[in-house]
């Protein structure tokens, strides 16, 4: 007999089921896009208006970034805890409140205290919109799912910058920037409300008649045919569950690394080093343009180049990752992604050159993180998803948050833009190395595999799970189980 998780991976996929929720949760993952790119916009601007060195003006994005740390790990800790659906909505509404004052801030000092909060609500979007937009999608489509999710991103990236340009004209601009935020942040609050929560998370923590019926209305709306179906009996839950807050997130940390000190060793290397890369290319761009002698409305524009190109990347990504599966997916286009970022360092003065390498980058660097975050959050369990997943996430921030800082007042004065982005592509290529060795593929496998559980090397030895783990596709080439064979 199969048992309610698997029937909710093996559901036909419905834009208006599952889709209505790979949807809201995408909204979400759209302002957290925009909060972020937003950085970039304002540090230009702040610098003019309260006459900011280089890496005084860092400290827009470390705060928002730091902040948003902080809010992964607080809220990934608490999804797994109380359940997706209540942290779905007060993410967004914590975020909201804190960018209406921060747009009324009086000093710099103040702007930074209220970019930092808002960054706290806005930090648990991604982990718990991955988290919960994975549990509902069928095992077939999962990866394009996740992959699809990450269009978003450069989408509100694209969005964020069209706004800033079109506000420039505007008297005190940078205030208006947040602000325009505000409404739609809470009108996407009130829609979350009628998510269901997530019914794989209910029948881990024991909560059966609730995903029994979650998981029945779930076959109704799709059409699938009714089956019986078992709900397993939960695992005794330990002490990281039953405390709370800041408590709760160090438990979480130590449960990561006893379930498999490899698997997030990887997670964190990777979310590291490419995000690395890309927040500084982001935060960074318009004052780099500018420092050219781009103005104002030019240097947006091309920083709005990248992300609207990246729509594209991540269009292809979303085939691509299934294609090639996500560790050949990332390992490629990350390296080559820096290498184009070098690539317009070194020719910057030539403005045509420089918008290619802009757009080049841009979409290959959207080959990448859609690969990523799918990837990642497919190596978990269930009990651990969104918080393994905002452990990474946090991590990656802290380092993003402090980069900004380092790389106005240090590596860029220092090393030129050329050798500081050659020296950020060498940590990617040592990170996509480790990732090669030290983990799994997770293309097609079921979420809480025992082969994703447990030692990642196993996968050197593929005739150890080939009977319950592949298929062939009427070609004797093997395809990973529950994925329909590519056709040419």
């Amino acid at each position: 007999m199969k048992t309610g998780d698997q029937i909710v991976q093996e559901l036909p996929w419905k834009w208006g089921v599952q889709g209505r929720i790979f949807l809201i949760g995408g909204l979400g993952y759209l302002f957290d896009a925009w909060d972020i790119a937003l950085n970039g916009f304002l540090m230009p601007l702040l610098g003019d208006e309260f006459d900011l060195t280089l890496s005084a003006r860092g400290l827009v994005a470390t705060s928002n970034l730091v902040g948003m740390a902080v809010g992964a790990i607080v809220w990934g800790a608490i999804a797994d805890r109380i359940g997706r659906k209540k942290a779905f909505s007060a993410t967004l509404l914590l975020f909201a409140l804190f960018s209406v004052v921060g747009a009324l801030s009086p000093t710099y000092e103040v702007f930074l205290l209220f970019r930092f909060l808002a960054g706290v609500g806005l930090g648990g979007c991604i982990p718990v919109d991955y988290a919960l937009v994975s549990e509902f999608s069928p095992k077939r489509y999962r990866g394009r799912i996740l992959t699809a999710l990450d269009l978003w991103w450069p989408i509100g990236v694209t969005l964020c910058g069209i706004a800033s340009t079109a506000l420039i004209p505007l008297s005190g601009n940078w205030r208006w920037m947040l602000a325009t935020m505000v409404l739609p942040a809470l009108l996407l609050f009130w829609v979350r409300r009628g998510v269901p929560e997530s019914p794989i998370y209910l029948t881990k923590t024991g909560r059966e008649a609730e995903a029994r019926e979650v998981i029945d209305r779930l076959v109704a709306q799709t059409g699938a045919t009714p089956e019986p179906y078992a709900i397993p009996a939960p695992p005794a839950p330990d002490e990281g569950r039953r405390i709370g807050g800041v408590r709760a997130g160090w438990e979480q940390f130590r449960l990561l690394w006893s379930h498999s000190p490899r698997i997030t060793g990887v997670a964190w290397a990777l979310f590291v080093t490419i995000m690395l890369v890309y927040y500084a290319a982001l935060t960074w761009m318009p004052s780099i343009l500018k420092e050219e002698g781009y103005g104002d409305t030019a240097s947006f524009i091309s920083t709005t180049l990248m992300s609207g190109v990246g729509i594209a990347g991540v269009v292809a990504s979303t085939w691509l990752v299934d294609v090639v599966g996500r560790k050949w997916l990332i390992g490629l286009s990350a390296p080559i992604a820096t290498a184009a970022l070098v690539a317009f360092a070194a020719v910057l003065e030539v403005q045509t050159a420089a918008l290619i390498g802009i757009a080049v980058f841009g979409f290959l660097i959207q080959l990448t993180i859609p690969a990523l975050y799918a990837y990642v959050s497919e190596l978990y369990p269930t009990t651990l998803r969104a918080s393994g997943f905002g452990w990474a996430s946090s991590v990656s921030r802290v380092g993003t948050g402090f980069a900004p800082m380092l790389f106005g007042s240090v590596m860029w004065p220092l090393l030129g833009l050329p050798w500081t982005f050659a020296v950020l592509g060498v940590t990617v290529l040592a990170a996509v190395l480790w990732m090669a060795v030290a983990a799994p593929e997770t293309r097609g496998r079921e979420l809480d595999s025992e082969a994703i559980n447990t030692d990642p090397l196993d996968e050197a030895d593929p005739q150890r799970h080939l009977s319950t783990e592949t298929l062939t596709d009427g070609t004797g080439a093997p395809t990973a189980a529950g994925e329909e064979p590519v056709r040419g």
